[in-house]
């Protein structure tokens, strides 16, 4: 099976209802990154911190998979698929998709503020954290979330998978953060790139990229379509 490399952002989980970041209208027009989601912001108001992530879980619990997360889960029947995401929700999981890796953290999920490796999963009916939630040697609760100025554990990983990629997509990106966007240099040049995005987004590194001007839903469809026809 050909391995099919699939890096997706927000976009691939708008049409689910999820806010995005970094549009007009989205969650950065609400909030300030340095209240919510940077590591000063936890040292200086975490309860304001645990409050914001709790209602992006209630928000994520009330949303669905859209045709995008689902038709790439398809694809699995074709494809070794290998997800990289920058989104912190479970929705490619939810889809059906067996191999997913998250770059910036799992909202559904909690560590040690001390203990990185003490990780606990919630549930939809068990999803608020509070302060004073702690873990079992005694110290708070912190989202499972990478927070701008943290580094990025999982992106060597991210790398490699990239490495292997024999065809690569990227869905809902705008490929201006780092260093997910860095990710399309690992991938071999004679590799067919696709990008699926209503919007323009520039690819650097000299790539012969098939732009699918489409959202996530629209998108995954005629890139599966042309996939499988060419399989």
């Amino acid at each position: 099976m050909k391995k099919l490399v699939v890096l997706s952002g927000a976009g691939m989980s708008k049409e689910s209802g999820i806010s995005t970041f970094r549009e007009a209208g989205g969650l950065w027009d609400q909030y300030r990154i340095e209240e919510v989601a940077t590591p000063e912001a936890w040292q200086r108001n975490p309860g304001l911190v645990l409050d914001f992530y709790n209602q992006r879980r209630v928000q994520l619990i009330n949303s669905e998979p859209n045709d995008g997360h689902r038709g790439l889960a398809g694809l699995e029947k074709f494809f070794d698929v290998r997800i990289i995401t920058q989104n912190i929700d479970n929705l490619h999981e939810r889809a059906g998709s067996s191999h997913v890796l998250h770059l910036h953290g799992e909202l559904m999920k909690v560590r040690s503020e001390r203990y990185e490796e003490l990780i606990y999963e919630l549930s939809p009916e068990n999803a608020e954290v509070h302060l004073g939630d702690t873990c079992e040697k005694g110290y708070q609760l912190r989202p499972h979330i990478v927070w701008f100025g943290e580094a990025v554990p999982m992106i060597e990983q991210a790398a490699k998978i990239a490495e292997e990629a024999d065809i690569f997509v990227i869905i809902g990106t705008s490929m201006n953060v780092y260093p997910a966007a860095g990710l399309i240099h690992y991938v071999s040049r004679d590799v067919p790139v696709y990008l699926i995005d209503p919007n323009d987004v520039s690819v650097s590194g000299g790539y012969n990229v098939k732009v699918i001007r489409q959202g996530a839903s629209e998108g995954v469809k005629i890139l599966s379509e042309e996939l499988i026809a060419l399989s």
